[in-house]
This record gives structure tokens, C-alpha cells and sequence, in this order.
């Protein structure tokens, strides 16, 4: 297994997991990896892309709430890059939030379903 977004997958499949458990949380915590590669920005890196030695960010956010709960870059970007990095990072994070609350409206219409709700 590759260690390229994995970081990001633990914690996705942790919100997803807490928040299908009911567990009261007052956002849920998203993740992804944005790039940049041959003056391009990039979104959750492939292993080629990531092997190419570009500078990466791994970004955790609270969607809702428009915070932040983790930042980690490895190398140095100028700032005007790094903000549209940052910026694809949010809308991967926004994206991924959006696809597990569509999972877990599909559960909980499931589980009325079978329940008879």
C-alpha cells in the first residue's frame, strides 16, 4: 500500500465512522493533499506526481465552520501559490464533505427503511 494520501484517509474514514456512530461532532473533519508540479496546482497527488519532488500540503478543515485543523507542508512555496494550493486543498475538502454527508443521508434512509420509519 501506498503512504500517498494516506494520511488524508484516516482521517475521512475516521469522520465518517464517528459520525455514522452518532457521535455528536460539531463539523466533520475532511482531508485531502494538493500539489504543485510544472506550474500547476494539483489535487490528491498520485504516486508519480508525488515521487516528482513538487511541494505538497496536506490540509484538515472544518467545512462549515471555515477552519483549519491541520496544515502540513514538507517544502517552502511563494505565498501566492501556496494560497491557490491551499484553495484547491478546501475544495477537495469541501468536495469530500459534501460526498460523506450524501453517504450517510443514503444510510439513514436505509436504516428507516428496513426499520419501517
Amino acid at each position: 500500500m501506498s503512504f500517498i494520501g494516506t494520511r488524508s484517509a484516516c482521517i475521512n474514514a475516521a469522520t465518517l465512522a464517528l459520525a455514522d456512530a452518532g457521535i455528536p461532532m460539531r463539523d466533520l473533519v475532511t482531508s485531502c493533499s494538493a500539489g504543485y508540479l510544472n506550474s500547476t496546482s494539483l489535487l490528491d497527488l498520485n504516486y508519480v506526481e508525488d515521487s516528482a519532488g513538487g511541494p505538497d500540503v496536506t490540509l484538515g478543515i472544518l467545512p462549515k465552520l471555515d477552519k483549519v485543523t491541520l496544515l502540513q507542508m514538507d517544502s517552502k512555496l511563494p505565498i501566492d501559490i501556496l494560497e491557490n494550493v491551499m484553495q484547491l486543498a478546501i475544495e477537495g475538502c469541501k468536495a469530500i464533505a459534501n460526498y460523506i454527508r450524501e453517504i450517510l443521508l443514503e444510510n439513514t434512509k436505509q436504516l428507516e427503511y428496513r426499520r419501517g420509519v
